[in-house]
């Protein structure tokens, strides 16, 4: 028996289902529909051994696909789908997607104000995942600007453990003179502790601005 290793999948970002959305809406599906048929693209698992081997296709989180089952039973039953989505999105499979919990929020949002506005709902949407796109392209842009500051922790990181590689090399014993006496225990003492605390500080900078979203 062959057996086939299986390739991360990676997640698929809301900011497509949200135009999905809009486009159904335009191409003339109705609401009882429209979560019904998005349904049918997202929520439809392959039948094991039917698919052809390959990179598998991005996928919604098990979260967001609850959140999609609850809105689509909602419409079907006929009752607010913007009160499912709220209530599905606060369940425990997003509390570690805090950004997807988010848009889902402001997306029963949109569907509230266009119920209580008559706008059209496609019009809303659509500007919603305009708003959506324009924040990914900024996340994209933040990540882009950090990879050097992040590249440049980890260099620091081991460049102690490269002088001492270096002194080596070079014929030099440090470790010799680090452990020799008091003096060179404190040096090595120190060394480490501060070595850690700038890693510690470093990580923490670019984390927090990483963190913008």
């Amino acid at each position: 028996m062959r057996f086939r290793r299986r390739a991360r999948v990676e997640p698929l970002p809301l900011t497509a289902l949200v135009q999905q959305l809009s486009a159904l809406l335009r191409g003339g599906r109705s609401a009882s529909k429209l979560w019904d048929e998005l349904w049918m693209v997202h929520g439809a698992k392959p039948v094991h051994g039917t698919r052809e081997a390959g990179p598998e296709p991005a996928a919604l989180t098990p979260g967001s696909l609850q959140v999609l089952a609850a809105a689509r039973a909602a419409s079907m039953m006929g009752t607010s789908v913007a009160e499912a989505i709220r209530t599905s999105a606060s369940g425990d499979l997003l509390q570690r997607c805090p950004v997807d919990r988010r848009v889902w929020g402001e997306l029963a949002a949109c569907l509230d104000v266009a119920e209580a506005s008559g706008c059209p709902l496609a019009d809303v949407l659509t500007r919603f995942a305009s708003q959506l796109e324009a924040e990914d392209d900024a996340d994209d842009a933040r990540q882009t600007a950090l990879a050097g500051p992040k590249a440049t922790v980890r260099l620091l990181s081991w460049l102690p453990l490269f002088g001492l590689a270096l002194g080596l090399l070079l014929g030099v014993d440090p470790f010799s003179i680090l452990l020799a006496n008091g003096v060179g225990w404190a040096a090595l003492a120190g060394g480490i502790v501060l070595t850690i605390a700038g890693r510690v500080w470093s990580s923490r900078l670019v984390r927090v601005a990483a963190g913008g979203r």
